[in-house]
């Protein structure tokens, strides 16, 4: 169903996002991966040597209006659409809200929140013209409680899901879809861990979320998944 469609992942260098351009890329769509660093280069190399021809890496910052007008340009220009926008790109800190800086609070919401909003932002008129297209943001079950020394990080996660919830009523009749996938504990980079340590064997993995977001975008044209929650058996939370 997404074969030859065009899809946009953001903060796909590595963790979840580069395992979400796999995926996508195995469903054969072409895909435009964006990354913060040069690293998104190298990752394209490694999506190509893996036999996927079709990927276009854009260095550029989520948080700023230009770079993510010029990523759905550069799609259009280079493969005439955009059928799929993934937004991916995320950090997060856990301290003490005292211990919060105000130049951390205002990065975890330009790049969490703003980010969100500028690609949204940039790709809606392209898909109300098309009157079609979905969209997925990569959120967290923090959207759906709270929970000690992540204030900021969870502040970005609420308000990512009201962002979503209320976007998705402005576009439904343009037949553009939007939906978050809220992810548990997962075995990734985030907040400046290593992936694949001992203690995170139980975790989700990387590739379950990258699932999510291929069964999200393949959901049939009459169906609309507004949200997937995700938790590993070996998690404890509280029941929302």
């Amino acid at each position: 169903m997404l074969q030859n469609q065009i899809a946009i992942v953001t903060g796909a260098s590595r963790g979840i996002g580069r395992e979400i351009a796999v995926k996508l890329a195995e469903q054969g769509m072409k895909l435009t991966i964006v990354g913060s660093s040069s690293q998104i280069l190298k990752t394209a190399e490694e999506l190509k040597e893996m036999g996927f021809p079709d990927i276009n890496p854009i260095q550029a910052d989520v948080s700023k209006e230009e770079d993510m007008e010029s990523v759905v340009n550069k799609t259009i220009e280079v493969y005439g659409a955009v059928d799929l926008l993934v937004n991916n790109a995320g950090v997060g800190f856990f301290k003490l809200t005292e211990q919060v800086t105000l130049e951390e609070w205002k990065k975890v919401f330009e790049v969490n929140v703003q980010g969100v909003f500028l690609a949204t932002k940039a790709v809606l008129p392209h898909m109300k013209e098309r009157r079609t297209g979905t969209i997925i943001t990569i959120s967290s079950d923090v959207a759906r409680y709270t929970i000690p020394n992540g204030a900021a990080y969870t502040a970005t996660k609420y308000a990512v899901q009201g962002f979503s919830g209320s976007v998705a009523q402005e576009v439904r009749e343009y037949g553009i879809r939007v939906g978050t996938i809220n992810p548990g504990m997962v075995d990734t980079y985030f907040a400046e861990s290593t992936q694949g340590l001992p203690e995170k064997k139980d975790w989700l993995k990387v590739e379950d979320i990258a699932n999510a977001v291929v069964y999200m975008a393949s959901a049939p044209k009459h169906m609309l998944i507004d949200e997937i929650v995700i938790h590993p058996f070996a998690q404890q939370y509280p029941i929302a």
